[in-house]
């Protein structure tokens, strides 16, 4: 009988099919989360005429330009390629405190700020960026001793059309640059943001120039020259 039974067992086993073992569901931790006090994101707006600006919380981007704000967590590198990016609506929080964020690419974020431009010629791609804005003067740390031999590090990003101005105008007068990616490169980020904690600043936008220890806010020849100082 016992036979029996063991013959009828290793026939369902045979028949019937394997079902694999369940595994939990993988979480996505890498996607971006944004709520009214997060601090040291990078969010990218446009304005009116298509020009792009970059703020560092959700206060510092215009009420009327919080529909479409991209956003990259400087700490993840997920949101950084241009097939994968991350577009926020700022305008309102859902109820566990978070904005709404889409998955899109960047080429589709240009479109569509192109699409919202009221400006007739020609606007700044996401590979330019406006002039530093005259009313957001550029700040400066305390003076610090200078070391000449170091060079000039420029913080900023690939479309950042004032961040290449600064390098440019730095190689000119020959002066050794380096140029860090804070989108490409979290790290890069983090270290621009500990040093303008460090030097007492807030930053609002980009190009970020640390001038051998002294931090400058936006690209000023008149700031940049003044900065340099006796150290060429």
């Amino acid at each position: 009988m016992l036979k029996r039974w063991g013959i009828a067992f290793v026939l369902v086993a045979t028949i019937l099919p394997v079902v694999p073992a369940c595994k939990p569901r993988a979480t996505d931790d890498t996607a971006v989360i944004v709520k009214a006090d997060s601090q040291g994101l990078l969010l990218t707006w446009f304005d009116d005429f298509g020009d792009f600006h970059v703020a560092q919380s959700v206060a510092d981007v215009p009420t009327n330009r919080r529909e479409h704000v991209r956003v990259i967590d400087p700490s993840k590198a997920d949101g950084t390629k241009d097939d994968r990016i991350f577009v926020a609506d700022l305008r309102q929080a859902q109820p566990d405190g978070r904005f709404p964020i889409r998955i899109t690419t960047r080429a589709e974020f240009e479109k569509l700020a192109r699409a919202n431009s009221q400006s007739t010629g020609p606007i700044a791609s996401a590979a330019h960026s406006t002039a530093p804005n005259p009313e957001m003067p550029t700040q400066q740390a305390p003076d610090v001793p200078a070391n000449p031999q170091s060079p000039v590090i420029i913080y900023g990003a690939e479309w950042c059309q004032p961040c290449h101005q600064a390098a440019a105008y730095l190689k000119r007068k020959g002066v050794k640059v380096v140029e860090k990616d804070i989108e490409a490169d979290p790290a890069a980020g983090r270290e621009m943001r500990a040093k303008l904690a460090r030097a007492g600043l807030h930053g609002g936008s980009i190009p970020v120039i640390d001038v051998h220890g002294r931090m400058l806010i936006g690209f000023s020849q008149s700031a940049m020259d003044q900065a340099l100082g006796q150290t060429l």
